[in-house]
């Protein structure tokens, strides 16, 4: 009897036949999406147009134009300043195929989108930045629209609503990138003095020079919940100081008990809270005139 002797198998040739692959089943893409939250696999459909996880109530990032289409009223909004040139002051090497691919694969112009729309009938000039786009970097022509779209509502006297997202300044632009930084904000101090109410919207992420800037500077200043808000990142905050910084720091909830913000809003609920604001804003006489 042999202690020691191979184990009879039956070799196994894998499956390559063309006809066997074309029967896998082919799933979508897109089709489902993981929560960075909670974890969870969801049905995309199941998101519904909030982009809302429906577990733990996490907000996905969303275009510009997906937000837009979530607030304003039906086909109402006319955009500004859709045709502007792209910019690479400092000529920074292979920075205008960059901004050209992404161009190509956003569909999209420019980190943000301006114009003016309705919202449940109230008129207002309203700026949406574009996480998607160069991760809504704020560069010249980003500055430049935002602050064309403010002096347009100074002159229509119509409120402001800014809708941030924002990694910070454009590093390919350099100082020509931080200069929207007082440019975007000289803009909104004018509006102050006016009289015309700015209404900020802090979204995942706002951080870098747009915190530093305009995102601090709304007459009311709201967030979805579970946004990043900040200047610095946590890391370059702590090797700066040497010390350590508590977990969620940077987030909307804890703006909020420190007073930085005045609200957090549902993503389904902000239409109604924007419309609101704006009846509450708006002057007798000018509603009387759209009744």
């Amino acid at each position: 009897m042999k202690l020691f002797r191979k184990r009879p198998y039956i070799p196994l040739e894998p499956s390559s036949t063309q006809e066997e692959v074309n029967q896998k089943p082919i799933v979508p893409e897109g089709l489902w999406k993981k929560c960075p939250s909670c974890g969870k696999t969801i049905y995309a459909k199941d998101l519904g147009a909030d982009q809302v996880c429906p577990h733990c109530h996490y907000n996905f990032r969303i275009s510009a134009s997906e937000r837009i289409a979530l607030i304003v009223d039906g086909d109402s909004f006319e955009e500004w300043y859709a045709e502007m040139p792209l910019s690479n002051p400092l000529d920074f090497p292979g920075y205008t195929e960059k901004l050209m691919k992404t161009k190509e694969k956003t569909k999209t112009d420019e980190a943000v989108v301006v114009g003016k729309a309705l919202i449940k009938g109230y008129e207002t000039v309203l700026c949406v930045m574009d996480s998607t786009f160069f991760m809504g970097s704020m560069g010249t022509i980003v500055g430049e629209k935002l602050t064309r779209a403010i002096e347009q509502a100074l002159s229509l006297r119509l409120p402001v609503i800014i809708f941030t997202a924002s990694g910070g300044a454009r590093m390919q632009e350099g100082i020509m990138s931080l200069m929207q930084m007082a440019k975007v904000s000289a803009a909104i101090s004018n509006l102050n003095v006016a009289g015309l109410p700015y209404f900020a919207v802090l979204t995942d992420p706002t951080t870098g020079g747009v915190t530093a800037s305009f995102a601090m500077q709304g007459d009311v200043i709201l967030a979805e919940s579970g946004a990043t808000i900040g200047f610095a990142g946590k890391r370059v905050i702590e090797q700066t100081i040497k010390a350590s910084v508590p977990e969620g720091f940077q987030t909307a909830e804890h703006l909020l008990t420190k007073g930085f913000i005045d609200n957090i809003i549902p993503r389904n609920k902000l239409r109604d809270t924007l419309a609101f604001l704006l009846e509450i804003h708006t002057p007798q006489k000018a509603r009387d005139q759209d009744e």
